[in-house]
Formats: C-alpha cells, sequence, structure tokens
C-alpha cells in the first residue's frame, strides 16, 4: 500500500530521519518500535505532510505523494490517528465522526461498522468529546479515522494511559481490520506485548534509523524487545 524510500528529515542541524526504507503492506498490521525520541512519530508528521521530509519519496499505490498537502493525502486514503488522540472537546461526539467524513461529498454518512466496533460512541453520540473519558476518546479518535473508509491507517500509541479493558477492545478492532484485507494499518507501539501480538510485520528504529524488521512471527527470535530496553 506505502512504500517508504531513503527518507531523510532534519530539524535544524540534527539529521532525525536517516535514509528510511519499509513497507506497509494492505490487509496488515505493521508495527513501528523503537525508545522514546529515536524519530517514530516524525516519521509519522512525515507520512501525513505536516512536516516535510527533506528528501526521499512515499509511493502510494505506487503513486509519489511526497510533495502533497496533508489535506490532498487525506483525499487519497491516509488517516491519521495522532498521539493524544486529538479530538474536538467542544463537538459531541457525533460532529467529531463527522469530521472524519470532511474528504466524502455531501450526505455521506457515519458507517455503522464503527458503532459495531465501538458500541459506547452510539450511546454517547450528543455527549461532548472533551466529557469522555480517556479511553472513550481513543476509540472515538479511531473511529473518526475510520469514517473516511482509509486505505492506510496509522495509529500513534493508541493504548498510552488507556485503561487494560479498553485496550483489549482496541487489539479487537486492529486485528478485525486487518483480517479485513481492505486497509493497511502502520502501528506505533511502545508497549511490547501489544505490538506483538498485532504484528504482521515489524519495524524497529533506533537514533533516525530502521535497525531491524521482518515477519511479526520473528520478533522473539530476533529478540526484539531488547531493542527497546537499550
Amino acid at each position: 500500500m506505502l512504500s517508504i524510500k531513503d527518507l531523510n528529515q532534519y530539524y535544524g542541524g540534527s539529521h532525525t530521519l536517516r535514509n528510511v526504507n519499509f513497507e506497509i503492506p494492505k490487509g496488515a498490521c505493521t508495527t513501528l518500535l523503537g525508545r522514546n525520541g529515536v524519530g517514530k512519530t516524525t516519521l509519522l508528521k512525515c507520512l501525513m505532510g505536516l512536516v516535510p521530509a527533506r528528501s526521499g519519496s512515499l509511493l502510494l499505490e505506487g503513486r509519489d505523494i511526497s510533495k502533497l498537502t496533508p489535506y490532498q493525502r487525506a483525499e487519497l486514503g491516509l488517516a491519521y490517528v495522532p498521539q493524544g488522540r486529538e479530538i474536538f472537546p467542544r463537538l459531541t461526539v457525533e460532529e467529531n465522526l463527522l469530521m472524519g467524513l470532511a474528504t466524502k461529498k455531501g450526505g455521506a454518512r457515519i458507517p455503522g461498522q464503527i458503532f459495531e466496533m465501538f458500541p459506547v460512541l452510539k450511546d454517547m453520540l450528543g455527549r461532548r468529546g472533551g466529557d469522555l473519558a480517556g479511553g472513550q476518546q481513543q476509540q472515538l479518535a479511531i473511529g473518526r479515522a475510520l469514517a473516511m473508509s482509509p486505505k492506510l491507517l496509522i495509529l500513534d500509541e493508541p493504548t498510552e494511559g488507556i485503561q487494560p479493558s479498553i485496550i483489549k477492545d482496541i487489539e479487537r478492532v486492529i486485528r478485525t481490520l486487518a483480517q479485513q484485507g481492505e486497509m493497511a494499518i502502520l502501528l506505533v507501539e511502545q508497549y511490547y506485548d501489544f505490538a506483538r501480538s498485532l504484528a504482521d510485520h515489524y519495524v524497529v528504529m533506533s537514533r533516525g534509523e530502521v535497525i531491524k524488521s521482518g515477519p511479526g512471527e520473528e520478533m522473539e527470535r530476533e529478540n526484539v524487545k531488547a531493542c527497546l530496553a537499550l
């Protein structure tokens, strides 16, 4: 679905992404791991066009999107759930979900699948987003991204600060979406066990570089967990 080729990015004189290369296939969950400060969130912002890359290319189904604006990338099917959720606190749950339809033509409706995956959202349609608990806000943020029926769903640490019961719900949803085979998923995660349970493929970054990658079932044998503890 998305090919990242020789991607480089700088903050001032600091080389934050160094020749990053990997593929994000359709119908699978690709997990991106690494300690804090290695460039994971910077990479996601480059994928969405929120931070300009110095060099390299991003190929979405073979089309180079590296020069497109964030809204153009969204129109082509990239959906981003940022770290910290960033829902609209003064809008209702329904209004937040409708914001996810901004790339669709007028008259588009919130997909019923969202309420099947996150029933609590249907029960709270009229409640303001800022009044929801943290786990409910995370479900809303994911639901808002799914409303656009994306080709690529990008999730930045969706388990951060979330209670275990909601983590299980999110895990179930991600697994279901990957198994449906209609979209690619890129999951950035600090929680190793959560990442390992979902990874069809894994990528490990350190100091802005990819240092390991491979099939998810090889994470234990390749001692990926040790890379996160250095």
